[in-house]
């Protein structure tokens, strides 16, 4: 139903929306090992950068034990950048979007070999580093130095969408969210600003049941208005993913299984993982690695990535001697495969392989 407008206090940057929010943020904020208290110095950009790289598709919760992990291996940005590219890969996994980690080497590289191991303190500069898009670009810019940028992610775009009511369906209204955004966005204190709307979207104004009655922006807010405020924002019809299929080879030998580096480039690229075949629209029919007595493991390995769903057989044999080089892979002792970095996608392969009977 449309919204009434001329019921709605208008919304726009002369209003005192950051006001009312910011006073509500520095009362409410959420403590994060990246973030510092409203008030105080502004973080270490690294810790900002690293922090924003690792939040895309991933959750906080997630996310706090790994950024601990990774700032005390590689407390500064030069420390990253020195670090071993398989160390970093491996210590990547369950972060999902490797792309990600192999971006974050070669920003945390450009950093130190191009500007003396400081990050640079503007949008534009900060979107030259590889690696480095819009939204990640304004949020350092904004929380790290105090630049005002305007910050839309996930949990912004869903306030802002409904504090403007905003009809038009996600993707295509990005770009209105954006500019609404920006309207509301003060000079000063736009790093607090865009944090205080972080966790108003992920503590008050949450996708499924937003609490209303409780939301310090309830009395500005356009889709209070309506019947139903958490339908905003209004999404476009899903499409079907499409359905792929591959194989796995689980290769043992002795207590070892084989793993393989994944090319650089692609899914997955420059991880350790299984060998695996082509991954097709239909079942596999790839011939194995090796000539052997293969055996298919009871049930299936599933994997949803953006574009696609993916579910894999996985096929084990044993092996009593080594294989030919050209298969380029590394006998990794069983009992510690944890430590492998596997992906998730093959992590589940593995559990599948040895909870599997002989």
């Amino acid at each position: 139903m449309p919204v009434d407008m001329s019921v709605v206090p208008p919304v726009d940057r002369g209003t005192d929306i950051s006001a009312t929010l910011l006073a509500w943020y520095d009362a409410h904020h959420r403590t994060l090992p990246w973030r510092a208290a409203p008030g105080t110095p502004a973080p270490d950009p690294y810790r900002v950068w690293l922090s924003e790289v690792m939040l895309q598709q991933t959750t906080v919760a997630a996310v706090k034990a790994a950024f601990l992990r990774f700032t005390t291996r590689w407390p500064t940005v030069a420390d990253l950048a020195a670090a071993d590219d398989a160390d970093l890969m491996a210590a990547w996994a369950g972060l999902g979007y490797y792309a990600r980690a192999r971006n974050l080497l070669a920003c945390a590289r450009a950093v130190v070999a191009d500007h003396g191991g400081r990050f640079p303190d503007t949008e534009a500069a900060l979107r030259a580093l590889p690696g480095v898009g819009a939204y990640t670009a304004a949020a350092v810019a904004a929380i790290a130095f105090g630049r005002r940028a305007v910050v839309v992610d996930g949990n912004v775009e869903r306030v802002v969408t409904r504090l403007f009511a905003i009809e038009q369906p996600l993707p295509a209204a990005r770009p209105a969210i954006r500019a609404a955004t920006d309207t509301i966005t003060p000079d000063a204190r736009a790093g607090d600003f865009a944090q205080a709307m972080m966790d108003l979207g992920a503590t008050i104004c949450t996708p499924r049941r937003p609490a209303c009655a409780i939301c310090p922006l309830r009395e500005r807010c356009a889709a209070v208005h309506t019947a139903d405020p958490a339908r905003f924002p209004i999404k476009a019809a899903k499409t079907v993913r499409p359905e792929r299929h591959g194989a796995i080879w689980w290769i043992e030998r002795g207590d070892t299984v084989l793993l393989v580096r994944r090319p650089a480039r692609g899914l997955l690229g420059g991880m350790r993982a299984l060998p695996t075949g082509e991954w097709t629209d239909t079942p596999p029919d790839d011939p194995p690695p090796l000539q052997a007595d293969w055996t298919a493991l009871p049930g299936t390995v599933t994997h949803v990535f953006t574009h696609f769903r993916l579910t894999l057989t996985v096929f084990r044999t044993v092996v009593i001697r080594d294989i030919a080089p050209e298969h380029d892979g590394v006998w990794w002792p069983r009992a510690t495969l944890a430590d492998a970095g596997l992906p998730t996608l093959f992590a589940k392969a593995a559990t599948l392989a040895m909870e599997s009977p002989r």
